[in-house]
């Protein structure tokens, strides 16, 4: 019978962890049930208690999936108003201190059930399939995309023997994104390329940041004054997230900043570092625990610096240059997406960066155009996501069976799917030896969820 087809989003994380990996597939999956062409269903991690208190803020708990469920259906009304349907599944997850990151347990294509077995958007491909022990993704589903969120290879560089670390995982990258996904969107050229890739800003901002940019607009517009404080910079407080190069730049260029007011928002684990090495600044530069950048007190701030170079595509730059800010940030490939946008100033030297940030706070930013703010909204970015992945709406038959294979003539492109699936066939069995999980990083004993989760999840216990 024919039916709409189904769109099954896996991601990484879950709110209340406020990372993008949480955020971001939360409004894919609302904007695309909100278009009703699909069935929509979001597929999140449930972790125990244990590892909840270690992820979650504000000690934050939950003792059943349909709580935290209740949770982040709450967020999210409260930010987009009148909620799509759409569905929420969660699988068994484990946190790793190692690598700040949850990591799937045992075969989580089973969330999704055959018979919608349609469309797979793995959020992070490489790393839901790193260790992936189980049903192989391509012959589960149709069709699967992969989003490239994170710049891996950034951050392992910057570890001890980074450069070594960062070979090996570029080409196991490459090698489980291939055998994976029919299709992968890169968000910028800053990721890596993996084979039959495409860089497409498939992101947008949350509702509220242009309904304040809109104000601003209105304000500026009735010549009113719309900002009342200088720069700041909001960012999870660790030194990879851009504040290395923020303080390098302020301590190297105080005497020509001289009268820069500055307030950075953040927390995480180099906060402290991070407070005493601005307050041996001889500039105003003060440090706040980090909170939402939609809080009233960001309102009014009219320059957002942001020198990382290790985010993909940046969310707080989109919301900031979405609330009518001017930006100063680096002339780098996570912020192509941004050129467009008269009020987002790259820099690429310390010189430009000087004459950018001075030059920012003694103008007003020019008013953003109707077309630049939907190109910021997840309207648009859905609009994006559906044109690059190739997933117009169509009425489906569920086809049960495989179609026949022909032995008697083996061309170039069966010859290439045959070698993928022998690859395949490779990582299945390497991922199902416990030894060889642990040598490549894998969390020990997470072949299969133990009993605990299953119960929490209603799973049943494999023997």
């Amino acid at each position: 019978m024919a039916r709409k087809q189904h769109i099954a989003i896996f991601t990484t994380a879950s709110l209340p962890w406020m990372t993008g990996t949480a955020v971001n597939p939360l409004f894919r999956a609302a904007y695309l049930a909100k278009a009703a062409d699909w069935e929509v269903t979001l597929v999140v991690p449930w972790l125990s208690k244990g590892d909840q208190a270690l992820v979650y803020p504000n000690k934050m708990k939950f003792s059943v999936p349909g709580e935290q469920e209740g949770y982040v259906r709450r967020w999210l009304e409260e930010r987009i108003g009148l909620l799509p349907k759409f569905d929420i599944k969660f699988y068994p997850g484990k946190f790793s201190t190692e690598k700040r990151s949850i990591l799937p347990v045992g075969d989580i294509t089973q969330t999704v059930s055959d018979d919608k077995a349609d469309i797979a958007v793995l959020e992070e491909p490489e790393h839901l399939t790193w260790y992936h022990h189980g049903r192989r993704w391509k012959s589960k589903f149709r069709k699967v995309i992969g989003v490239v969120h994170t710049n891996y290879l950034e951050y392992v560089k910057r570890e001890k023997n980074g450069y070594i670390h960062a070979f090996l995982l570029k080409h196991i990258n490459s090698w489980v994104t291939d055998i994976y996904c029919h299709k992968v969107i890169r968000l910028s050229a800053a990721t890596q390329e993996v084979p039959r890739s495409i860089v497409c800003n498939v992101h947008g901002v949350n509702p509220k940041f242009i309904e304040i940019g809109k104000l601003k607009h209105q304000q500026i517009s009735q010549r009113k004054q719309a900002f009342f404080k200088g720069a700041y910079y909001i960012g999870k407080m660790v030194w990879s997230k851009g504040y290395t190069e923020l303080l390098q730049l302020l301590q190297k260029h105080q005497k020509e900043l001289s009268g820069l007011k500055m307030e950075l928002y953040g927390s995480g684990e180099d906060a402290d570092e991070v407070k005493a090495s601005a307050e041996k600044l001889n500039l105003d530069v003060r440090v706040y625990p980090g909170r939402d950048h939609g809080d009233s007190i960001f309102h009014d701030y009219k320059v957002f610096i942001n020198p990382s170079t290790t985010d993909v595509v940046c969310t707080t730059t989109a919301e900031a240059l979405a609330m009518g800010k001017i930006v100063i940030c680096a002339n780098h490939p996570s912020n192509e997406f941004f050129k467009r946008f008269p009020n987002c100033h790259m820099y690429n030297t310390e010189k430009e960066f000087v004459r950018l940030t001075m030059k920012a706070l003694a103008e007003e930013p020019i008013l953003l155009s109707e077309e630049l703010r939907h190109e910021l909204s997840w309207e648009a970015a859905t609009e994006r996501f559906v044109r690059v992945a190739d997933i117009a709406p169509i009425m489906s038959i569920k086809q049960h069976s495989p179609s026949s294979q022909y032995f008697m003539h083996i061309s170039p492109d069966e010859l290439k799917k045959n070698m993928e699936e022998a690859s395949a066939f490779f990582h299945n069995a390497i991922s199902g030896i416990e030894t060889a999980r642990c040598v490549f990083g894998a969390i020990p004993n997470t072949l299969q969820p133990d009993e605990q989760q299953c119960k929490e999840l209603g799973w049943r216990l494999q023997g």
